[in-house]
This record gives C-alpha cells, sequence and structure tokens, in this order.
C-alpha cells in the first residue's frame, strides 16, 4: 500500500522553509572548531545567533567577528550575508540557470512573493538584472574601499576587507572585521574621518536600500536612450528615501553636534559627514562611526523610528518598508481632509495595498512591543545600560534587520538572544508571511458570506 504525501505550501512558507535551512547550515559550519580564531568551537546557540544575524541581514553580533572567526568563518558569514541580501530563491534560481534547469510555474510564483511583484512574465530577467546590479555595486564599492584599505592593512588583507565590507553594506548586513586593528565592537569608528570610506559606505546602503528593482530602473540603458520617465513606484521610493535621510540627518546634527560623546568634539566638516552617515546607516545597515549608547534619547528615538521604517521593498534591508510608511502616512492625511481615497503621485492606491501597509505596520508594533516586553521583564532589573530605552532600540534594530547596538547585544542572557533571533527572523521574512496568509484568507472569507454592517462607537 503505497501512501501519497501532497503538500501544497505557499511561496511565503517556502521561502521562509529556505531561510531556515541557510541559517541553521551557517550555524553547523560557524560552531565547527576551524571556523574560530581561538580553535575552540563556538557555543551553538552563538553560532545560531550569528548565523540568524548574517542570513538576516541584520548585524547584531554576540562575538566580535574580526577577532572571534577565523578566515573559513568570515568566509562563511559574507557567503551567508550574500545569499540573505540577494534572497534564498533568487540564489536557487541562479544556480538553475547556470546548469541549464527551467524554472517552473511553482517557482516564478516564488520568485514573484520574493520581489512583491505583480506579474509572473519576466521574472527570469529580473534575476539577471539583480545579480547584474548587485556584482557591479559590490565591485565598484570594493575598488573605491581597497584606495583606502590596502594602504592600511596591506595588498591581501586589503582586498579582501574591501570584498567583505563593500558586500556587507550593499546587503546592509553591518558586520565589519575592524575588531583586531581598531576594537571589538567598534565599527567604523576608526575611519569617522575618512570621507572615501564614509561616503562609499553610505552609496552601497543606500542604493542596497532602494530594491533591485529601483536601481535597475534608474540605470537602465534603454529607459535612459529613450528618456523614459520613471514609474511612480520608483519615484516614491526615491522621495521617501531622500525625506528620511534628511530628517534623520537634521535631527542627529541639530541634537548631537554639541554632545561630547558622539559629535562635539569633532571638526565642522566630520560633524556633517558623520551626522549624515549616522541619518544613513539605521536604513537597516548597522555601521557605526560614533557610541550609540552615548546618543542623546532624542536622538535615540529618531534613529529607532528610522529602524523601524528600514529600507524599500525587494531591497536588501528589513523593517516595514518605507513605501510602507509613505502608505500609511498619506492614509492619515487622506481621512484628516475627509478624503475617501488615498492619492500619491496622481494616482489612487488601491484600497488592498493601504489595507496591507495598515496591517504590516500594526502588525510590526506588535511584535517589537512583545519583545520589548519579554526583554525587559527578563534584563530590566540588571541595571546598567540595561535601560529601558537601550532595551527598545536594541529590539528595534533587531527587527527592523539593522545591527546598530547600544552594547547590550554581546552580553544578554541565553533567553535574550533566543527572543532577538526570532526577532531577526520575523524582521526578514515573517510579517511578510503573515500579510500574505491574511490577505488569502480574507478574500475567500469574504467570498462566502457577509455580514450585516453595524456601527461602533470609537475615538
Amino acid at each position: 500500500m503505497k501512501t501519497r504525501f501532497n503538500i501544497k505550501l505557499h511561496p511565503a512558507q517556502i521561502i521562509i522553509i529556505g531561510f531556515i535551512i541557510l541559517i541553521i547550515f551557517g550555524s553547523v559550519l560557524l560552531s565547527m572548531p576551524f571556523a574560530t580564531r581561538s580553535g575552540k568551537p563556538l557555543h551553538y546557540l552563538d553560532a545560531l545567533f550569528t548565523s540568524t544575524s548574517a542570513v538576516c541581514v541584520t548585524g547584531l553580533v554576540v562575538a566580535d567577528t574580526g577577532t572571534t572567526f577565523s578566515l573559513f568563518g568570515q568566509i562563511v558569514i559574507i557567503l551567508m550575508i550574500q545569499a540573505g541580501g540577494l534572497g534564498v530563491m533568487t540564489v536557487m534560481s541562479f544556480a538553475f540557470l547556470l546548469v541549464g534547469k527551467r524554472i517552473t510555474l511553482s517557482e516564478r510564483m516564488i520568485i514573484k512573493e520574493t520581489f512583491n511583484e505583480f506579474e509572473l512574465s519576466g521574472l527570469v530577467k529580473i534575476i539577471l538584472k539583480v545579480l547584474k546590479v548587485t556584482l557591479a555595486a559590490e565591485l565598484l564599492g570594493a575598488a573605491l574601499l581597497a584606495t583606502r584599505f590596502i594602504p592600511a592593512f596591506g595588498v591581501d588583507k586589503g582586498i579582501f576587507f574591501s570584498l567583505f565590507h563593500a558586500i556587507s553594506a550593499f546587503c546592509n548586513a553591518g558586520f565589519d572585521l575592524l575588531g583586531p586593528v581598531s576594537a571589538p565592537y567598534a565599527s567604523f569608528t576608526m575611519f569617522a574621518n575618512d570621507p572615501v570610506v564614509m561616503l562609499t559606505l553610505s552609496i552601497l546602503i543606500i542604493s542596497g536600500g532602494l530594491g533591485f528593482v529601483v536601481i535597475s530602473q534608474i540605470f537602465s540603458p534603454t529607459r535612459i536612450r529613450k528618456r523614459e520617465a520613471l514609474s511612480r513606484y520608483t519615484k516614491l521610493v526615491i522621495t521617501a528615501t531622500a525625506v528620511l535621510i534628511v530628517i534623520g540627518f537634521i535631527a542627529v546634527f541639530s541634537f548631537e553636534q554639541g554632545n561630547p560623546k558622539t559629535l562635539g568634539n569633532m571638526s565642522f566638516s566630520d560633524k556633517l559627514l558623520n551626522g549624515l552617515f549616522q541619518a544613513i546607516t539605521p536604513r537597516t545597515a548597522g555601521f557605526a562611526t560614533i557610541d550609540q549608547n552615548m546618543l542623546l534619547p532624542s536622538t535615540k528615538f529618531i534613529v529607532m523610528l528610522l529602524m523601524f521604517i528600514g529600507a524599500s521593498p525587494a531591497g536588501t534591508g528589513g523593517g516595514i518598508k518605507t513605501t510602507t510608511a509613505a502608505v500609511v502616512l498619506l492614509f492619515l492625511l487622506a481621512n484628516m481632509r475627509g478624503k475617501q481615497d488615498v492619492t500619491a503621485l496622481d494616482r489612487r492606491i488601491a484600497s488592498e495595498n493601504v489595507r496591507r501597509a495598515l496591517t504590516i505596520t500594526l502588525l510590526a508594533i506588535v511584535v517589537v512591543a512583545a519583545a520589548c516586553f519579554a526583554l525587559l521583564g527578563i534584563e530590566g532589573q540588571r541595571g546598567g545600560i540595561y535601560t529601558f530605552e537601550n532595551i527598545i532600540f536594541e529590539v528595534v534594530s533587531a527587527f527592523g534587520t539593522v545591527g546598530l547596538s547600544a552594547g547590550l547585544t554581546p552580553t544578554l542572557s541565553m533567553v535574550s538572544r533566543v527572543i532577538l533571533i526570532f526577532i531577526m527572523f520575523t524582521g526578514r521574512v515573517g510579517l511578510m508571511t503573515l500579510v500574505v496568509g491574511l490577505a488569502d484568507r480574507s478574500r475567500r472569507d469574504n467570498a462566502n458570506i457577509r455580514y450585516p454592517e453595524e456601527r461602533f462607537m470609537v475615538g
């Protein structure tokens, strides 16, 4: 007697399974003795945390990457960052294309889910564009970084450092190898006054955060040759990104320019450079040139807001996404003005998009609030740096897959680390799956029955 299993999974569920497999595979490799400099195996939970942070392109670490991991471990981490930034399905599809395997309809559905596309046509071309854009951006970024890293660290180390940090920046991962030459967990503080390094990282972070589709359209030779206008989606993404960077820069510079523990003792030009970088890096990048624990509470609030919003759809970062925040804001403005329709760039935004944006935002608030409550209960009694604002900062950084830290992560208890692992994973793939699942079920329910309307008092 033959038993036949026919399990049909939603494309989003397949994406999540792919990420889980990649995380587990990476954690096993990082827990090997030869993955560390000391030759002693890393505690498996620490390896799992590092693997999750790399695959989810977060950057929060419980062990300094440069001082803890061997060359093998560092290569494993950067490969996981690259795979996590591109997306598991993108990597698999590229492998299929290399061996001549045809991409099936079900696989195309998964790719469509990955890139938030509405059509199934042209998805293979999108994958090839994603790979071309990624390769071009990372190689160009590495070449620029090499002009500083090779003189500072020598040819071999300089080239490896350039490639590692270019990939980490474009994928908005925030992992760095500068611990042995600077100080553990110091990130890019040693390059705080180097405009080449700072601006190169900033451009890579912004490019990765904009999303592959947007970058491909901006630099499309065909569009440029035919002088075609950018799509409304691309215009919305660029506008939202620019507004957030400008607001972040003004807030950081205004609040911190007199703070001697951050920007206060820098020259005016360095204040401008580091203020701009501090406004860009919360867009899910995670690199730092100033101590995040020394930021004023007002600055931390702005940084947390930027981390919560994050990057743009189909980009390498996390958060609720720039377009989600924009649609929620436009929805509020439309309701305050008594308008039925939510509009942007002379177009009415589909009601399904508005519901999706509101659902994502509310779910994100619930997830972050629950994690904050749990960590406050576990770590809040310890005192010192375990303040209310620092714990929230760490949770929002994990959810937004940012990686900026107030210094708590390396000293958190095992239970708190497990919570952050879950939050990092949720921030990368979980909310998307929940929203898609709820939307599908909602359409089925509405097709079956509609209840009589009732008015309730609200507000």
